[in-house]
């Protein structure tokens, strides 16, 4: 009776065992992050984690997200713990999460060393193109502990972004100016996602050289290029983000009418829907080729 009873308890803690077994990944700093278990209490930092943590199947485990967390629509009732300009570190303290997500570049050097004095592990994530987004899902989902469906998710992206890559290789190249905002205007260089879009879609980002991540150009910077394409990712449908570009007819964007628009969530975020927007912009860009003059 007793040598039934011990291999019984035996079995049953061979068989919770995965349950409560050490994880691993390595972030976009390079650095590994080992749990000791799969993290239950997540906290995530920027709008574009908190995608890729519901992608990966663990949004069910996000307890706390910054503001512009809105994607997919259940992200909206996760309580807010800050923006990324000042977060709130005794809120995140209180929600005690066994794991911190933060945004590598986007969050305040100054508030990740306060962060780290939680004691919480971080992991950083900065995935600066598209063929990086379905690994960081992948690698989200072992911290998370819902690998299955992270791998579902990153495979069907992947079979998205491998079916553009095929469609677009080979493209006439476009000179795109990507106007992030135009009060003051700021553009992009190209370590960013919406650069490499613009890339697979043909295009050639006319400031992608620049070394500051999101700098401001002047108006007489970007009339020197001669973009044949500006494309637009405000969020901002009351506003005209092109006017000021209309006063100038000879520009040859404006000549031929390509000033698109593209949903700035979708290809400024770096997060599992940018493959829909460069799949927007690459049908954009391919219209534009159309209009040439």
């Amino acid at each position: 009776m007793k040598h039934a009873f011990c291999q019984s308890a035996l079995l049953a803690l061979f068989a919770c065992g995965p349950a409560f077994a050490a994880v691993s990944a390595t972030d976009d700093a390079g650095h590994t992050v080992t749990l000791a278990a799969p993290a239950k209490r997540i906290v995530s930092l920027a709008p574009h984690v908190t995608e890729l943590l519901f992608a990966a199947g663990a949004g069910g485990r996000v307890v706390g997200a910054v503001e512009y967390s809105d994607y997919p629509p259940a992200a909206k009732k996760v309580p807010r713990v800050g923006d990324n300009r000042q977060l709130d570190l005794e809120r995140i303290a209180a929600l005690k999460p066994d794991l911190i997500v933060v945004w590598r570049h986007g969050n305040a050097g100054k508030q990740l060393a306060r962060l780290q004095t939680l004691n919480i592990p971080l992991y950083y994530s900065d995935p600066q193109t598209l063929g990086a987004v379905p690994g960081a899902v992948e690698r989200l989902g072992v911290l998370a502990g819902s690998e299955a469906e992270a791998r579902a998710a990153a495979q069907g992206y992947r079979q998205r972004l491998d079916a553009l890559t095929r469609r677009y290789q080979g493209r006439d190249k476009l000179l795109v100016f990507y106007q992030v905002w135009d009060k003051p205007l700021y553009t992009l260089n190209a370590h960013t996602i919406a650069s490499d879009a613009i890339r697979l879609c043909g295009g050639v980002n006319v400031f992608g050289t620049l070394p500051v991540t999101a700098p401001v150009v002047s108006e007489e910077a970007v009339l020197a290029v001669r973009p044949e394409v500006i494309v637009s990712g405000a969020s901002r449908p009351q506003d005209d983000a092109f006017a000021r570009w209309r006063r100038y007819p000879s520009l040859a964007a404006v000549r031929a009418g390509n000033l698109l628009a593209i949903d700035a969530d979708l290809l400024s975020r770096a997060g599992p829907r940018a493959i829909a927007g460069a799949e927007q912009l690459c049908a954009a860009l391919d219209t534009a080729r159309a209009r040439r003059r």
